[in-house]
């Protein structure tokens, strides 16, 4: 019996019911010939980082490891412990694993090559945000890891590596993130949909549970950090507007939730639709966050749910990278929102579609 109609069969709720990331991995590699033993091993090797990360989340009320390093890194930004923690194990991980050949870090000022003289094995290039909304660690809320992963061209060196890296996001061959919160989910897509697996910690396993992830279009939650208002566009204030707008019919609106960790604001709203925001302010005419490991890979896979990620006037899979820290505004989420938001800031206010 094939892994699939094992998982199908099985009555829920129990072990036999589910599979595990790694059977899950062999059974694509099965149907999808594309996908390597070296590439299955990149996503092996990401998800053991994760658990080493979930593991010192989960003792950072005990151990010393909250709190500020007492430096800043490259995005100008205070560096918290568990940054730092994350940031090395992805590398660590990568690293030891030999599947990838370069890595690109929100905690790091360029790419780091991780074989000696651009001798390179593989060929790919991971880029993430090690622990997205860190500062959210030392009042115990929920945190994430965002990564991307990119093939490169075979006749690339080290000295090029970063220039033919830095390629629009509809390029990227695998996305995903994990969300450590009430418990701890490994989300990813390869380009063939989207699937969520939640650790298992009595038996240290993600486990199969969320399969083909599809975004709902109905309304139901939109986050944006509404305390920089007065910073946004008049486009954006009426839209805003619109939105806490009550159904006539249903006396029903779309509800506000905003925890400051993009993992945690995105994962609810693609389980239970939604519009994550993150625009242009007076202060950040170019948005805050960064394209290369933290838009691209979650408008990859927001795309394979169904859904959709813009600037408010482009697709996000559609820019083209000049540097690694790039930053962009950003609008995520179920497609009718989206589609509804770039209306407003076009001033294309007849064309906002009808929602669910």
């Amino acid at each position: 019996m094939s892994h699939a109609s094992s998982a199908d069969q099985a009555s829920p709720g129990t072990l036999e019911s589910v599979m595990t990331l790694e059977q899950f991995i062999l059974d694509r590699r099965e149907r999808f010939p594309q996908s390597t033993g070296a590439f299955s091993r990149l996503l092996r090797d990401v998800s053991v980082a994760a658990k080493i990360i979930n593991h010192n989340i989960r003792r950072a009320g005990i151990l010393d490891v909250v709190g500020e390093t007492g430096t800043v890194n490259v995005q100008d930004e205070r560096q918290k412990k568990l940054d730092e923690i994350a940031d090395r194990e992805l590398e660590r991980a990568l690293r030891r694993g030999g599947e990838c050949c370069l890595i690109g870090s929100e905690e790091q000022p360029d790419t780091i090559p991780l074989s000696p003289q651009g001798n390179f094995q593989e060929r790919f290039a991971v880029f993430f945000d090690p622990l997205d909304g860190s500062s959210n660690t030392d009042v115990n809320a929920s945190v994430g890891t965002i990564f991307s992963v990119y093939t490169l061209p075979e006749d690339v060196d080290e000295k090029a590596s970063l220039d033919v890296t830095l390629r629009p996001g509809s390029e990227q061959v695998a996305a995903g993130y994990v969300a450590y919160g009430s418990s701890t989910m490994f989300v990813f897509t390869t380009g063939n949909g989207v699937n969520g697996f939640t650790l298992d910690p009595g038996i240290g396993e993600f486990l199969l549970t969320h399969p083909n992830l599809q975004i709902p279009e109905a309304r139901a939650m939109y986050s944006i950090n509404e305390a920089d208002i007065e910073d946004f566009s008049p486009e954006l204030r009426s839209f805003l507007k619109w939105l806490k707008t009550k159904d006539p019919e249903t006396g029903h609106r779309i509800r506000a939730r905003y925890i400051g960790s993009f993992v945690s604001d995105f994962h609810r709203n693609l389980l239970t639709g939604g519009l994550y925001m993150y625009p242009a302010t007076v202060d950040h005419p170019k948005g805050k966050l960064r394209l290369m490991y933290e838009a691209n890979p979650m408008a990859f896979l927001v795309e394979q749910a169904g859904g959709q990620a813009s600037t408010g006037h482009q697709r996000i899979l559609d820019l083209h990278p000049d540097n690694l820290h790039q930053r962009t505004p950003l609008f995520i989420g179920s497609s009718p929102l989206v589609e509804a938001a770039e209306a407003y800031l076009q001033g294309r206010e007849e064309d906002i579609p009808d929602l669910p």
